[in-house]
């Protein structure tokens, strides 16, 4: 059942380049959802400067899938102590990534062995562990690795699910079908890696 969004939780958008990168804080606990563009580490960094947000506070981070605009920096990330967030889906994609990147990119290559792998169905105890009432929902269309996450107020990052209105052809069935489970879930409003937070688009 969903709930009203707690008073303690705070989404904060610190994205650049025209893609958002959301910081969820639930007390003392944050989490990053999308991580950053590849090679712009710096930029990250000062955004989250910007908006007061201390980078050693943000203990885990999770990417809604692995593209060079929203895992980018996701070991330099690592490398300053957070914890990355997988689901199995996302396990191959992840050194995938490495093909599409070209020297210039200055892509820090993602470690496979020291990531956190929780599974779709596990997902929300682990994140009631972290403080935040939610849980992961695997949707696909985008990209086979495509995952949100849902909170319990109907919040819910999307990355780059398309939007009904923009679905081709060929990604139709799977990608409406992503939209259908998130609203069956009670999705109620959007925050998509582009663009700006709207409410769900009806059936």
């Amino acid at each position: 059942m969903l709930n009203a969004k707690p008073a303690s939780l705070s989404i904060v958008n610190v994205g650049y380049r025209s893609t958002n990168f959301w910081v969820l804080s639930a007390g003392t606990s944050r989490l990053l959802v999308d991580l950053g563009w590849v090679g712009q580490f710096g930029a990250l960094e000062a955004e989250l400067k910007r908006k007061d947000i201390p980078l050693n506070e943000i203990t885990h981070g999770f990417a809604t899938h692995f593209h060079g605009d929203h895992a980018g920096v996701a070991q330099d990330l690592k490398n300053q102590g957070m914890r990355l967030i997988v689901t199995p889906e996302q396990v191959p994609q992840i050194a995938a990534m490495k093909q599409w990147m070209k020297p210039a990119d200055n892509y820090t290559e993602i470690n496979l062995d020291d990531n956190v792998i929780v599974p779709v169905a596990e997902s929300r105890a682990f994140l009631k562990g972290l403080g935040f009432d939610a849980q992961f929902v695997h949707t696909p269309g985008h990209s086979d690795d495509s995952v949100s996450l849902l909170l319990d107020s109907g919040d819910v990052f999307t990355g780059d699910l398309t939007h009904p209105q923009f679905i081709t052809d060929e990604e139709a069935e799977i990608t409406m079908r992503s939209w259908r489970t998130l609203r069956e879930l009670g999705a109620t409003m959007v925050y998509a890696g582009h663009g700006p937070v709207r409410p769900i688009a009806a059936p």
